[in-house]
């Protein structure tokens, strides 16, 4: 999850974010000894929210000679449709929109996306598509009414994927996490571009959103996942979730496990969740999200429930 703004947590435990794009990072002009050879170059295009949205998820363009593929949908409408009027500046033909998790900050756009690009398959793991259908009614219960003009105009829920690969315009994108303990929080992986798309596993310059991760079991296996994705040696890392100074490379990987072994060891020491949030705090002192450090330390100390 992203981080909470201390307001919106007070209200709704909502977070406050909004949307700019990056700059497109394009393919090396030599790729990896294991790439297959090119048949059109490739681009990605990130884009992180900013002060004006409510979640601060990225979605990510990537971009061929003609063609694009999207992922992640962002979560209000009104978000969405400045990732459609992206989408169309790029000058490209929207071939899939591929969902990389559950939550709704991923795919509450989808309606959106969807109206402005019909012909565009939308995409997920079977174990997201289950976990979208087993939670967004009760997901845009509570959301739904805190959205305003950004509420969905209806849940598009993805298509089941067959296999482990996206392609575009011949080359291959690859779907990590699939066999792995996670199934429904899985990252991208271009060989072309040496680099990954993080979605919910990588954070990089905030507090981490420990809360829906209760278990020590779902923290070893977090920590698997970014095992496998170091092994791939990306030369660049662009974060499910990221504050707007940090640097999109494999340190934000070292960064989350980081984090993740700090506040268990933190969370073991304290009696409880103002203890431990001063822990991290003293641990992390620059980090941006507070809030979503305090909530994680109140479900980690079993003095609310989350979600």
């Amino acid at each position: 999850m992203p981080t909470l703004s201390r307001t919106t947590l007070a209200l709704s435990l909502a977070l406050i974010t909004g949307l700019t794009a990056l700059t497109p990072v394009t393919s090396p002009a030599r790729p990896a000894a294991n790439a297959p050879a090119q048949d059109a170059p490739l681009a990605v295009q990130p884009y992180h929210p900013g002060d004006d949205a409510l979640f601060a998820v990225s979605s990510t363009l990537i971009t061929g000679r003609h063609d694009a593929i999207l992922v992640d949908a962002q979560f209000a409408a009104t978000d969405a449709a400045q990732l459609v009027q992206r989408i169309r500046d790029s000058g490209k033909r929207l071939t899939t929109i591929y969902i990389s998790h559950g939550d709704p900050d991923y795919y509450f756009g989808l309606a959106t996306l969807q109206d402005a690009f019909p012909d565009a398959r939308i995409l997920a793991t079977p174990s997201t598509v289950a976990h979208i259908n087993a939670t967004q009614a009760a997901k845009l219960a509570f959301w739904g009414p805190q959205m305003g003009a950004g509420k969905p105009s209806r849940i598009v829920v993805p298509e089941p994927l067959d296999g482990d690969t996206l392609t575009l315009e011949g080359q291959p994108i690859k779907i990590i996490g699939l066999t792995g303990p996670s199934p429904d929080r899985t990252v991208l992986w271009i060989p072309a571009l040496r680099t990954l798309l993080g979605g919910i596993p990588i954070v990089a310059g905030e507090h981490v959103w420990m809360a829906d991760t209760q278990s020590a079991q779902s923290h070893a296996h977090w920590l698997q996942t970014l095992a496998t994705i170091k092994a791939l040696n990306p030369t660049r890392v662009i974060p499910g979730h990221y504050a707007a100074d940090a640097a999109l490379d494999i340190s934000a990987v070292d960064f989350t496990a980081n984090y993740i072994r700090a506040f268990d060891e933190e969370t073991a020491r304290r009696k409880d969740a103002n203890a431990l949030i001063a822990a991290m705090k003293k641990r992390y002192p620059t980090l941006a999200g507070e809030s979503s450090l305090e909530l994680s330390a109140k479900v980690a100390k079993g003095e609310m429930q989350w979600p």
